[in-house]
């Protein structure tokens, strides 16, 4: 029977310049020089007879044929390169998953609960590589990033699942809440408002969706780490709008009060996100479920 497909590392080649938009990361991700890539690209057009490609100084182009063949190989390639790493580690070896995690939900939310999956899953070593907000997957690593975000939406393309985060609640210092005692949401535009630099049109949706759509916010304060905010808001800076996820220990503990518990959700939201048809890591499905297990159970606490 004749075969009619080309050689595995011309389709590896083929899916990694698509992903990573240029021959020169491709050669750097592959080991291989930028000549290799080239020419295994030619290889490929050649196989079909078709243009895969159209390149220029600026930007690079799938054609119809190239997203045709990009539909039909990566996910399969994918699964082979999963396949191979399970097969070549075998069941008795240590498997390693590299995430990249926003620090602050790493930090209160994650971390505390990583012992319960290294309990379950003894067999995968989890390690972490520093944090990007503009993170691309360009180079060897992470396997998987939880990003703050909007999910496919900012993200088209990406595989993207929802974990935690969009429910979102007004905190500040005990001592406020009693000198003010606020009758409606209305009310919390006159305070100092606290905000974070990533949502701060965070307090406008929110209001809205606290029927008081007429009250303007003027932000008070803006940080570039959830934590800053968090402390401002202990320290009788203002009102915080921050993720129910990240202060629940503050909350349990009185150190911050929520003037209205109301159960609102906002679109932004952490994303567990990884790139169809690259390389994945054997482990990542059962963290992946581990994960979205663990959110259900916290998002189930919260008020309805």
């Amino acid at each position: 029977m004749r075969l009619h497909s080309p050689s595995m590392s011309e389709l590896h080649t083929f899916v990694t310049v698509v992903r990573t938009g240029s021959f020169s990361r491709a050669a750097d991700e592959l080991c291989v020089t930028q000549g290799a890539i080239s020419r295994a690209v030619a290889r490929l057009e050649g196989h079909y007879g078709k243009v895969l490609l159209k390149r220029s100084s600026h930007q690079m182009l799938l054609t119809a044929s190239g997203e045709q063949l990009l539909a039909a190989v990566r996910e399969p390639l994918a699964a082979i390169e999963a396949a191979s790493e399970a097969l070549r580690e075998g069941p008795a070896r240590t498997t390693e998953l590299v995430l990249s995690v926003v620090p602050t939900l790493a930090s209160v939310w994650l971390v505390p609960r990583l012992p319960d999956f290294q309990a379950r899953h003894p067999d995968v070593r989890v390690r972490f590589v520093p944090y990007r907000k503009d993170e691309d997957f360009s180079g060897p690593t992470p396997h998987a990033a939880i990003l703050t975000g909007l999910g496919a939406a900012q993200w088209p393309g990406w595989e993207c699942d929802y974990v935690i985060g969009r429910e979102v609640v007004p905190v500040c210092h005990p001592a406020r809440a009693a000198r003010q005692q606020w009758q409606h949401p209305a009310d919390l535009a006159a305070e100092p408002l606290l905000a974070h630099s990533t949502s701060p049109g965070n307090w406008a949706q929110w209001l809205r969706a606290a029927g008081a759509a007429g009250a303007e916010p003027e932000l008070s304060t803006v940080f570039d780490q959830v934590s800053i905010l968090v402390q401002a808001a202990m320290a009788d800076m203002g009102v915080a709008l921050v993720q129910r996820c990240l202060v629940r220990a503050e909350l349990d503990a009185g150190r911050l009060v929520t003037p209205f518990d109301l159960p609102i959700t906002l679109q932004r939201g952490y994303f567990l996100c990884r790139l169809p048809g690259r390389r994945a890591a054997a482990s990542l499905p059962v963290f992946r479920q581990w994960l979205l297990d663990r959110a259900r159970e916290d998002i189930a606490l919260m008020p309805a």
